[in-house]
């Protein structure tokens, strides 16, 4: 069946979450004479973060709750209690403002005059809109489980995405850098496309950087995969 729509991951698939809140936290250990591998503390703030939202149901929070809340367990549990209210705030709100990979906007650009593009985003809409607005990201839909009260990796999530965009799972080509979304997505009858992202987790590299080969598609950048697609 013919893609008729781009459903993106959003939070490792088209920011570098990496880079700006590792940034941030070294920033804030600066002010306050605190040394750590700023590094590996964000990978274990965004693996924790994960384990608190991925697959979750009809919660009463969100994921910029659960960021807050396990940024207070990271920074207690490492011995970083030096970090004030006011810096644990702004690493906070680093997620709203983080930069996306720098080839991503232009292919957005190129795919959606072919394609319905979507945000499919395990993000709060609210943190969605202020990053697009940052990188110049013009989206069709922003589609987070924030709305449908199903998490990914839920079946609910991905059936709810295609019913709102009145297509069948196999006319959406779900996009990640990771393999446990895509899983997902096929079997639910999405296609699927992988895209490297070598540098996601920072200089530990990814955990999971090898694509399943029941990929429709596995591209090493963005523009590869509007090339691909014929936009």
């Amino acid at each position: 069946m013919a893609i008729k729509a781009l459903a993106f991951d959003t939070g490792g698939t088209i920011l570098d979450w990496h880079r700006g809140i590792s940034g941030a936290f070294a920033a804030a250990g600066a002010a306050r004479g605190l040394k750590a591998d700023w590094a590996e503390v964000t990978n274990e703030y965004r693996r924790r973060s994960l384990k608190g939202i991925v697959n979750a149901l009809r919660p009463d929070y969100n994921f910029d709750d659960v960021h807050r809340r396990v940024l207070d367990e990271v920074i207690d549990e490492l011995g970083l209690g030096a970090l004030t209210a006011s810096d644990r705030d702004a690493i906070w709100r680093a997620w709203h403002a983080l930069d996306a990979w720098p080839d991503f906007p232009a292919a957005a650009a190129r795919l959606r005059r072919r394609y319905v593009v979507a945000s499919f985003t395990l993000l709060t809409t609210s943190l969605v809109i202020d990053v697009s607005k940052k990188n110049g990201i013009d989206w069709d839909a922003i589609i987070s489980c924030e709305m449908i009260g199903a998490y990914k990796v839920r079946p609910e999530a991905y059936r709810t995405a295609a019913k709102w965009l009145q297509l069948d799972p196999a006319e959406i080509l779900m996009v990640a850098c990771h393999n446990f979304d895509l899983d997902a997505a096929r079997a639910c009858g999405f296609q699927t496309a992988f895209v490297r992202r070598p540098a996601e987790w920072g200089p530990a590299g990814p955990p999971d950087p090898n694509p399943n080969a029941a990929c429709t598609l596995v591209v090493d950048g963005f523009a590869e995969l509007a090339d691909r697609l014929g936009a």
